[in-house]
C-alpha cells in the first residue's frame, strides 16, 4: 500500500503548492486572451534580444575606434545608426507589449472581482453576519491589485530577466572561454537561493502587515459608520485610543519588515558586486594578455550591466510577486466559500399572478446546530389573507421572515408557496414575489427617487413618484428643495424614522410582490407616526398574502389570525377577540401593554 506524503501546513513546501495553486487559478482568466498573451510574448522576446545586441554593436564601435598603427581613424556611421535603432527598438518592442497585454491584465482582474462581488452577493446572511466588510473590500482592493502586480512583475521582470540571462551566458561561453559563464551562473544561484529563502523568512512580517492594516481599517469604518453612537457616549477619545492601538501595532510590524527588508537588501548588493568584481578582473586579466580587446572588455561590462540592473530588484520583485499571490489567494477563497444556500440542480421558476397560499409544515431551525430557534412550527396563510406573529423578544418570530426569504434553510419540516417547497424554487424568482418592510430600513448614501426606484430599478420616474404617493410620502419630497434629488446621507441618517419607513413602504409597493413581510415596521416610531403608517401598511396588504412580525399588540388586532410564540414554539393562535376571551398569554401581553401606554392600543 502507498503512502502520499503532504507537506504540513505552513511549512515552505506546502506554500509553495498553494502558491501554484492560486496562479493555475489565475491561468483560465488570462487564456481567454490567448493571442494578446502570445504576441506579448514575442514582443517581449524580441526586446530581449534587441537589448542582448547592444553590447554586441557597441564592443564593434568600440573596436572600430581603437587607434592602430597605420591606419586611419573613420567615424563608423553605419554602425552609429545600426546602435541607435536596437536602443530604439528595445523601447518600441517593449512599449508593444505593455499595450498588447494591457487588455489582459485589465480584463482578467475585472473578470475575478466582478466575480467574486457577485458570489459575495450570493453567500448566506450568516456569512455576512460573521465577516467585516471593510476587511472583505479590502481583500478584494488587493486582489486586484495584486493580479496587476503578478502579470507586471512576472511578465515584465523575470521572465525576461530569465531569457536575458540564458542569452548571455551563452554568448559569454561562445565567444570567451566558460568561466565567465560559470561565475555568472554560481552569483545567480547564489543570489536567487539568498532571496528566495529570506524572503521566505520575512514573508510572515508582511502578512502580519497585512492583517493589522485590515484590521485598522475595520475599526476605522465601523467607529465612522456607528458616528451617532459615538457622540451619544462621548467616546471619540476611547476610539481614537483603539484605532491608535491598532496603528501602532501596525507601526512595529512594518518596522519588522522594513528591517528584514534592509538585510536583505544588504545581502544582494554584496553578492552581485563580489561576481562584478570577479568577472571584470577576469576580462581586464584577458585585455592585459591581449586575448580580448577593448571592445571586448566593454561589452562584458556592458553585459553585467544589463544584468545586474534588474537583478538589484529581483528581491523586491519576488517579495512583490509573493504578497501578489498571497492577496490574489485571499480573494479566490472569498470565490471559493461554499454557499450555504443554493439552488437545486432541478429548482423551479415561481410565477405568481395572485396571491399564493403559504405553508409552515412542522419547521425546526437552529443557528449552529445546537441551539434550537424553532420547534414544530405549524401554520397556514392563506391567499390574500394576513396572520400576524406576535412574542417576547428571542422567541424566533424574524427567523421565520428568513426562512420564508431564504436567507437560510429549515432544519426540519418544509416551507411551502402553493404546495411547492421553496428549497425546489429559484432563490432569484422566490425573492421576487416577496416583499419585505423591515424595523430598521437602512438606504443607500444615494438620492430619494433611487432608493425608491430600488424596489424596482427599471420603474419610470413617474412610477416612482405614484408609489410615493401611495406611501403618503411624495408631498414631504415634493416640498424639499431638491424634491426627488435629495440625497438621504448614510444609510438614510438625514431621514426621521417616519421618513425612512415610509421610503421603505413606497419602495415595496414600486417592487408589487404577491406575498408581503412586515418585520416590526413600526415599531421604532412615535404613537402619531405608527397609526399612519398601520393604516397605509394594511392598505399596501390588500389582496397579498401577508405575514407580520410585531411586539406591539396594536399593530395586529386586524390580522386573520394571530401567533404567540415562545421559546421557538407557538403557544396560541387565533383572532385578537379569540384571543382575548382565551384569557392567557396573549390576553396578559394585551392588558400589560394598555396599560404601559393606553395610547397605543386601539380596540
Amino acid at each position: 500500500m502507498r503512502h502520499h506524503s503532504h507537506a504540513p501546513l505552513g511549512t515552505p513546501e506546502a506554500q509553495e503548492g498553494q502558491d501554484l495553486q492560486t496562479l493555475k487559478r489565475l491561468m483560465p482568466y488570462l487564456w481567454r486572451y490567448k493571442y494578446r498573451v502570445v504576441f506579448a510574448l514575442l514582443f517581449m522576446v524580441g526586446a530581449k534580444l534587441a537589448n542582448v545586441a547592444v553590447p554586441l554593436v557597441l564592443k564593434e564601435l568600440v573596436d572600430q575606434m581603437t587607434p592602430k598603427a597605420g591606419v586611419e581613424l573613420v567615424v563608423p556611421f553605419t554602425l552609429l545608426v545600426l546602435y541607435g535603432l536596437i536602443r530604439i527598438s528595445v523601447s518600441g518592442f517593449t512599449e508593444l507589449r505593455e499595450l498588447v497585454f494591457a487588455k489582459v491584465t485589465q480584463g482578467a482582474a475585472r473578470q475575478i472581482a466582478l466575480e467574486t462581488f457577485e458570489h459575495l452577493h450570493g453567500l448566506s446572511l450568516r456569512f455576512h453576519l460573521e465577516r467585516q466588510t471593510g476587511g472583505m473590500t479590502r481583500d478584494i482592493e488587493r486582489g486586484v491589485r495584486g493580479i496587476e502586480s503578478l502579470i507586471s512583475y512576472s511578465l515584465y521582470s523575470i521572465v525576461p530577466t530569465l531569457i536575458e540571462v540564458v542569452l548571455v551566458l551563452g554568448i559569454l561561453s561562445y565567444k570567451y572561454d566558460a568561466w565567465y559563464a560559470v561565475i555568472t551562473l554560481v552569483a545567480l544561484v547564489i543570489y536567487i537561493t539568498f532571496t528566495v529563502k529570506v524572503t521566505q523568512w520575512r514573508t510572515h512580517f508582511r502578512r502580519e502587515v497585512n492583517e493589522l492594516d485590515s484590521a485598522a481599517h475595520n475599526r476605522a469604518i465601523d467607529s465612522l459608520i456607528n458616528y451617532e453612537t459615538v457622540k451619544y457616549f462621548n467616546n471619540e477619545a476611547f476610539e481614537a485610543q483603539r484605532y491608535d492601538e491598532r496603528l501602532d501595532r501596525l507601526r512595529k510590524a512594518r518596522l519588522k519588515a522594513q528591517t528584514s527588508l534592509s538585510l536583505l537588501n544588504t545581502g544582494q548588493q554584496f553578492i552581485i558586486a563580489v561576481a562584478l568584481v570577479c568577472v571584470l578582473v577576469r576580462a581586464t586579466q584577458g585585455v592585459v594578455d591581449a586575448r580580448m580587446s577593448l571592445g571586448d572588455l566593454v561589452m562584458v561590462n556592458a553585459f553585467m550591466i544589463q544584468l545586474y540592473i534588474p537583478l538589484n530588484f529581483l528581491g523586491v520583485i519576488y517579495r512583490e510577486i509573493k504578497q501578489s499571490i498571497t492577496d490574489l489567494d485571499r480573494m479566490f477563497k472569498l470565490l471559493e466559500r461554499e454557499r450555504e444556500v443554493k439552488d437545486a440542480p432541478d429548482a423551479k421558476r415561481l410565477t405568481l399572478t395572485s396571491a399564493p397560499h403559504v405553508s409552515f409544515k412542522g419547521v425546526g431551525f437552529t443557528y449552529d446546530g445546537s441551539r434550537e430557534i424553532l420547534s414544530h412550527i405549524d401554520f397556514e396563510i392563506p391567499s390574500g389573507k394576513t396572520v400576524a406573529v406576535v412574542g417576547s423578544s428571542g422567541a424566533g418570530k424574524s427567523t421565520l421572515c428568513r426562512l420564508l426569504y431564504r436567507f437560510y434553510d429549515v432544519s426540519a419540516g418544509s416551507i411551502e408557496i402553493n404546495g411547492v417547497d421553496v428549497r425546489e424554487i429559484e432563490q432569484k424568482s422566490l425573492r421576487e414575489q416577496i416583499g419585505i418592510v423591515p424595523q430598521d430600513t437602512v438606504l443607500f448614501n444615494d438620492t430619494v427617487s433611487y432608493n425608491i426606484a430600488y424596489g424596482r430599478v427599471s420603474a419610470s420616474q413617474e412610477e416612482v413618484i405614484q408609489a410615493a404617493k401611495s406611501a403618503h410620502i411624495h408631498d414631504f419630497i415634493a416640498s424639499t428643495p431638491k424634491g426627488y434629488e435629495t440625497m438621504v446621507g448614510e444609510r438614510g441618517l438625514k431621514l426621521s424614522g417616519g421618513e425612512k419607513q415610509r421610503v421603505a413602504i413606497a419602495r415595496t409597493l414600486l417592487k408589487n410582490p404577491q406575498i408581503l413581510i412586515f418585520d416590526e415596521a413600526t415599531s421604532a416610531l412615535d404613537s402619531a407616526n405608527e397609526r399612519d403608517i398601520q393604516s397605509e401598511l394594511r392598505g399596501v396588504a390588500q389582496n397579498k398574502t401577508t405575514l407580520v412580525i410585531a411586539h406591539r399588540l396594536s399593530t395586529v388586532v386586524s390580522a386573520d389570525e394571530i401567533l404567540v410564540m415562545g421559546e421557538g414554539r407557538i403557544l396560541e393562535r387565533g383572532t385578537h377577540a379569540q384571543l382575548l376571551e382565551l384569557g392567557a398569554v396573549y390576553a396578559q401581553m394585551w392588558a400589560l401593554q394598555q396599560s404601559q401606554d393606553p395610547a397605543l392600543v386601539t380596540t
